[in-house]
C-alpha cells in the first residue's frame, strides 16, 4: 500500500510540475515574434495563435489559465510585438497593454461606387472620407488599367475585406484597394484573355461594372454581360437604368421616366456605347463575366421579381417580359 500511494504521490508531484512548466516554462523569454490579431478572432483563435507562434507552450492550457485568472483580457485587434517561451502571466498582461499597430477591418462589398467605399473609409477610427476621395481624385494613386490622362479611380478598387493599421494614412489605404485591384485583374487574365467585341482592358472594367450594378443574383452575371456584348456589337444603346442613376448622383432606388432625359455621358438611354468610366467597384466574378460572357444572341433583359430575371432575343419577348414586371409591381402595391 505504501508503495502504491508512494506512486500515486509522484504522479501527481509530477502532474503539477509539468503544469507548472507549462505556465511558467523557464529560461526567460525567447526571440522577438510578431502577433498579428484580427478582429473579432475568439479567445480560442487567439490562444492558438500565441501557441503557433511559440510565445504560449499550449494553446488550450492557455485558455484554461485565463479562466482561472477571471477570464481574458479585453484584446484589441492589431500587431503585437512579443517574444518566444513567454509565461502566460506575461502572456496576457502583454494582451492588456494592447498592440504596437492597431488594426481596423475595413469590408467593402461589390458594387460600391468610389464615394460610397469613402463612406465607409472615413467611418473608421481617425479616417476622414474627404482626404480619401482626394487622393483618389488627385491623380498620385494609379492603377495600371487606368487610361492615360485619366485621375478617375472609379472602378479600380477591389471589393473585400483589408485590415487597415493606424500607421497606413488614407493615401496609403487607398494604394492597397488598388494595388488589390490590379492583382486580381492580373490573375483573371484581364490583359491577356480574349474579350468581346475587342474592347480594351478598361472598357472591359467599365462593362463588368454595368454587370455588377445589374445582376440579382451570380448565375445572372455572364448573361447580363452576354446582353450588353451583343448590344454594342449591333450598335444599340445600352440603356441599363443603373448608369442614368449613376448619371443623376445615385440617390434614387428607380429610375422614373423623366430621368431618362438627363443629358449625361452616363445616360446609355440616350448615347450610344458603354459610359466613360466604370459606375461602381466590380468584383472578381462581375469581371469573368464581361470577359468572358455566356454564348447568346439575348439583346434585352428585365427583372421581374426577387431574383428572377428574363432574358429575350426580341423586342416582343422583352415586352412580355415587362408586363409580366408590370403585373407583379401592381399586385405588390395593392392593398
Amino acid at each position: 500500500m505504501l508503495g502504491g500511494l508512494a506512486v500515486v504521490v509522484l504522479v501527481v508531484l509530477g502532474g503539477g510540475f509539468w503544469l507548472y512548466r507549462q505556465v511558467n516554462p523557464g529560461g526567460g523569454p525567447g526571440a522577438k515574434v510578431a502577433v498579428d490579431i484580427n478582429p473579432g478572432t475568439s479567445v480560442a483563435g487567439i490562444a492558438a495563435r500565441l501557441d503557433a507562434k511559440g510565445v504560449v507552450t499550449s494553446a488550450r492550457i492557455f485558455r484554461i489559465y485565463l479562466k482561472l485568472k477571471g477570464g481574458a483580457p479585453t484584446i484589441q485587434a492589431g500587431e503585437y510585438d512579443l517574444r518566444k517561451n513567454l509565461s502566460m502571466g506575461a502572456a496576457r498582461a502583454a494582451l492588456e497593454r494592447g498592440p504596437s499597430i492597431k488594426f481596423e477591418q475595413l469590408t467593402i462589398p461589390e458594387g460600391l461606387t468610389l464615394d460610397q467605399i469613402g463612406d465607409r473609409v472615413g467611418a473608421l477610427p481617425g479616417r476622414s472620407k474627404a482626404t480619401f476621395l482626394a487622393a483618389a481624385r488627385s491623380g498620385a494613386v494609379r492603377s495600371k488599367w487606368q487610361p492615360p490622362g485619366s485621375t478617375s479611380l472609379e472602378g479600380l478598387l477591389f471589393p473585400d475585406t483589408y485590415q487597415i493599421t493606424d500607421k497606413e494614412d488614407d493615401a496609403a489605404v487607398l494604394g492597397r484597394l488598388v494595388a488589390r485591384f490590379d492583382q486580381v485583374a492580373d490573375e483573371i487574365g484581364l490583359g491577356t484573355a480574349p474579350r468581346p467585341n475587342g474592347l480594351g482592358p478598361y472598357q472591359v472594367i467599365v462593362g463588368a461594372s454595368l454587370v455588377e450594378s445589374e445582376a440579382k443574383v451570380p448565375e445572372d452575371r455572364p448573361l447580363i454581360a452576354s446582353v450588353i456584348a451583343n448590344r454594342l456589337q449591333k450598335g444599340m444603346k445600352l440603356q441599363i437604368d443603373a448608369t442614368v442613376l449613376y448619371a443623376l448622383g445615385g440617390h434614387k432606388d428607380r429610375v422614373l421616366n423623366k430621368d431618362l432625359e438627363v443629358d449625361s455621358p452616363y445616360n446609355t438611354y440616350r448615347y450610344r456605347g458603354l459610359p466613360p468610366t466604370p459606375i461602381g467597384n466590380p468584383g472578381e466574378a462581375a469581371m469573368n463575366a464581361a470577359i468572358h460572357p455566356t454564348p447568346g444572341a439575348w439583346l434585352y433583359f428585365v427583372t421581374v421579381g426577387k431574383g428572377d430575371t428574363r432574358f429575350a432575343t426580341t423586342y416582343e419577348q422583352q415586352q412580355r417580359n415587362v408586363r409580366e414586371f408590370n403585373r407583379k409591381q401592381a399586385q405588390a402595391s395593392s392593398p
